[in-house]
């Protein structure tokens, strides 16, 4: 058993603040979907908090065990299967979960691509948590090229002991939620902007998009971003004035 839970990368949740913690980050209601519901701590939690769960879970032994457990429990349905794998929903719906470390970046990207995906509540890595958050004083390209569909937030620690068996880290939440309106108009030249920024050519962000656009100083000024800037330190807002700058 350890060894099928060091392969899936399973670490699960045993204390119950921790729950808490998620639950009041999820305010879940209406349909939410768990990516490696585990032994049902959250599962279970989630159902209590208002929310119609559906729960992956990929390890057959677990997944068969929680599908006992909720046989009678019209709020959960379990799904034996691997959560990245799944067709999105297409009524409106939120994912919350403890999800497995090895696979962190798969639900996200899973997450990101999904049209009715509200809101996705997940407990990560801190430090995967702080690199997507700008925690560092830095930004990712995966949170600038989405940052004007969804904004990425840092929530609370969860400490290591709150996990059997002990993971060599702390976890944290993170959240990401669907915005009202994009900031930006046009999908793919925003994108096409930020990958240019990103390619590193020349050193700086000024450098890169010279090479495809003109007026870059002027709305490298309008932004606030210095000349010399460097591209992990240019906020997603700031992106978000050069599109309109630069791609308008």
């Amino acid at each position: 058993m350890d060894r099928a839970r060091r392969t899936l990368s399973q670490n699960f949740m045993v204390d119950e603040h921790a729950v808490e913690l998620m639950i009041k980050a999820a305010a879940p209601e209406g349909l939410v979907l768990e990516p490696g519901a585990g032994e049902g701590v959250l599962t279970f939690a989630l159902a209590e908090a208002g929310a119609r769960v559906i729960a992956y879970e990929v390890d057959p032994r677990l997944a068969g065990r929680l599908a006992s457990r909720t046989r009678d429990d019209s709020r959960i349905t379990v799904v034996r299967g691997d959560f990245t794998a799944a067709r999105a929903p297409r009524e409106p719906f939120a994912v919350a979960g403890n999800i497995p470390y090895a696979i962190t970046s798969k639900i996200v990207d899973w997450c990101l691509r999904a049209p009715s995906l509200t809101s996705a509540t997940l407990l990560t890595q801190r430090e995967y948590a702080r690199k997507r958050t700008g925690d560092y004083g830095r930004w990712s390209l995966v949170t600038v090229e989405s940052w004007p569909w969804f904004h990425w937030r840092l929530g609370d620690t969860v400490g290591r002991e709150a996990f059997r068996p002990v993971p060599s880290v702390d976890s944290a939440i993170l959240r990401m939620e669907r915005r009202p309106e994009p900031l930006v108009a046009e999908r793919r030249s925003y994108q096409e902007l930020v990958e240019l920024g990103f390619g590193g050519v020349g050193g700086s962000v000024r450098a890169s998009l010279k090479a495809r656009y003109d007026r870059v100083d002027a709305a490298l000024e309008a932004a606030g971003v210095a000349r010399d800037a460097v591209v992990g330190h240019v906020h997603p807002d700031q992106w978000v004035t050069l599109w309109g700058r630069l791609c308008r």
